[in-house]
């Protein structure tokens, strides 16, 4: 299954697109100096896929490279962080 990941700053998100298809996004609220990962979201179809890794780990990826303090309230991204602490910097 091939993926992309964008970020929509429009609409405050990063969304998975598969196949021509919105399969997920992680919603953000980006403030000065920081982003905070307030929901994420896999459609069912998708679920269990690896596709919300893929989603995190390219925000992550992006805040970082921004240098954006991550603020994980979102239960997913707080957990990915957990199991990754270098991906992000908690605030």
């Amino acid at each position: 299954m091939s993926a992309e990941v964008r970020d929509n700053r429009d609409r405050d998100r990063y969304e998975i697109w598969t196949d021509g298809k919105l399969a997920g996004f992680a919603q953000y609220r980006l403030r000065p100096g920081s982003i905070s990962f307030v929901h994420t979201e896999i459609d069912p179809e998708y679920e269990g896929a690896g596709l919300g890794t893929q989603l995190v780990r390219f925000a992550l990826d992006d805040a970082r490279s921004r240098q954006l303090k991550v603020v994980p309230i979102c239960p997913f991204v707080a957990d990915y962080i957990k199991r990754h602490p270098d991906q992000a910097q908690r605030e």
